[in-house]
């Protein structure tokens, strides 16, 4: 094969790049077999590594790279920080770049070749196949969240459809059937996976349910509400895909005059800082979005060192229930039951 790439040998010999990257570069920390098994395939395939991208693989910068999508909301600011402390702790320093959604997005990750030791990418909203093209092969990477694809990589993954599933459960469980949820931007793999958990849960019990569209930021959960004022007794429940869209959508329905929670509950996904300090205060699935941040860089840490990491790491969220999603026991006592 000509102008075999590490991909294609990684894939021929079915392991993972970062494997294919030890053998290639001389590791110890290589088990025989699969140091033999690597060397058969890139010799039969006529593999040859790029002699520059070898020697900025082998040197070390002290710095990470984190390639992030557009920065809005609290999410991003405590995964930064969870992931700027683990960095720090380790005398690392680390660069930021964002993948914006225009065309020339993926050119973030061009830009931190030989300038990062490894790099974190959380990118869901751009097609596995175009970002697995692009990422720099001898360079170790932890992705977030991105597409499903059919590679071996070391990943954290959020279990949003679970998740969904288990929040719409929980509305009905406390008497809601006319369930809306705000959906993020499509093509965002959280969002999709989110909207699929929710339905699925709605169909499940029979519920109505309903999707409406949003991106995300706070201003969506705003319009979205809106569009529910004038005809608001159609709904008992909303179930946004973020934190931030729920938050919009109280401030909408309250600013109406609308009682929440006792006539429309209201839940999020996430567990940012605000969730918990807004009245009344948001029910919500946490993941703990800190610590998320640092599980991805002490395991691209241990990649950068050589290790053999090519697992994929599931979150499953946890339910916190909080004063939006009050149980509804009787129609006729809802105005008594948190009503503000």
């Amino acid at each position: 094969m000509s102008h075999a790439t590490i991909r294609d040998v990684a894939r021929e010999a079915e392991v993972s790049v970062a494997s294919v990257s030890r053998v290639l570069n001389g590791h110890d920390n290589v088990r025989p077999a699969l140091r033999l098994k690597v060397q058969e395939v890139a010799s039969r395939l006529g593999y040859v590594p790029h002699a520059g991208a070898r020697s900025l693989s082998l040197s070390r910068t002290g710095t990470i790279g984190v390639v992030l999508p557009d920065l809005h909301g609290e999410f991003y600011s405590e995964l930064l920080r969870g992931m700027d402390r683990e960095a720090s702790d380790r005398g690392l320093h680390m660069l930021l770049s964002v993948m914006h959604d225009r065309a020339g997005g993926i050119q973030a990750l061009h830009a931190m070749r030989g300038r990062v030791d490894g790099l974190v990418v959380m990118a869901p909203q751009v097609d596995p196949d175009r970002l697995l093209a692009h990422l720099p092969p001898l360079t170790p990477t932890v992705l977030v969240n991105c597409a499903p694809h059919h590679e071996r990589r070391a990943e954290l993954r959020i279990d949003n459809v679970a998740g969904a599933a288990a929040m719409v459960d929980h509305l009905i469980a406390v008497g809601r059937r006319r369930i809306v949820h705000i959906a993020g931007p499509e093509g965002n793999i959280d969002a999709d996976e989110r909207r699929q958990g929710a339905a699925m849960a709605a169909a499940r019990a029979g519920a109505t349910f309903r999707v409406l569209s949003g991106d995300f930021r706070e201003a969506s959960g705003i319009a979205a509400a809106a569009t529910l004022l004038p005809d608001i007794d159609g709904v008992d429940a909303i179930f946004a895909a973020n934190d931030m869209m729920a938050i919009g959508a109280m401030v909408t329905l309250k600013r109406a005059g609308v009682a929440v929670p006792s006539q429309v509950a209201i839940a999020g996904f996430d567990d940012v800082p605000l969730a918990r300090l807004v009245t009344p205060a948001l029910t919500t699935l946490g993941i703990d979005i800190a610590g998320f941040g640092a599980r991805a860089v002490t395991r691209l840490i241990g990649l950068i060192a050589g290790g053999d990491d090519d697992a994929t790491e599931h979150r499953a969220p946890i339910l916190i229930v909080r004063d939006t999603t009050p149980i509804i026991t009787s129609p006729n006592n809802r105005a008594q039951q948190g009503e503000i």
